[in-house]
């Protein structure tokens, strides 16, 4: 008899935590949905992510790396010269020569001639520019782009 009653109470035992199983698993499936929906405005924002600066002149400017991929990022900025643009927020990088500055990194990518036969070349308005970076007025509305050439 005893026999009988312990194992009604392990039925009863087991059934209730089936169901705090169950309950447990919906809310989990739930709290799943919702953190997709906070990463989807999460994806949103970081889409947004590639607005970058402050000020009144607005331009794009596109990274092509080696392997065609292209980042595009709004800049907006008081700076004169795109150069100075692209420095203040850490965008391109490089060195002075007597030519002007020599870009070497462009978005954390780095392509060196001297390394590997590789250079950043720079593009006005999908043409290749006639000026340096660090000479090139900021032009509101217009492109720039650095791609990896040979």
């Amino acid at each position: 008899m005893k026999k009988r009653r312990n194992m009604k109470s392990l039925s009863s035992l087991l059934c209730m935590m089936l169901i705090v199983a169950m309950a447990l698993f919906t809310i989990g499936c739930n709290g799943g949905s919702n953190s997709g929906a906070a990463s989807s405005e999460g994806e949103a924002i970081s889409a947004n992510s590639n607005v970058l600066g402050e000020g009144q002149t607005e331009f794009t400017f596109t990274v092509v790396d080696k392997d065609g991929n292209e980042t595009e990022f709004e800049i907006h900025t008081d700076k004169e010269t795109v150069g100075e643009a692209l420095l203040e927020l850490n965008l391109i990088a490089g060195e002075e020569s007597e030519y002007g500055l020599y870009v070497k990194t462009v978005n954390g990518i780095t392509a060196d001639y001297n390394t590997d036969g590789v250079y950043w070349a720079f593009y006005v308005n999908g043409e290749y520019a006639t000026s340096g970076v660090d000479t090139t007025p900021v032009t509101a509305g217009d492109s720039y782009s650095f791609k990896v050439e040979k």
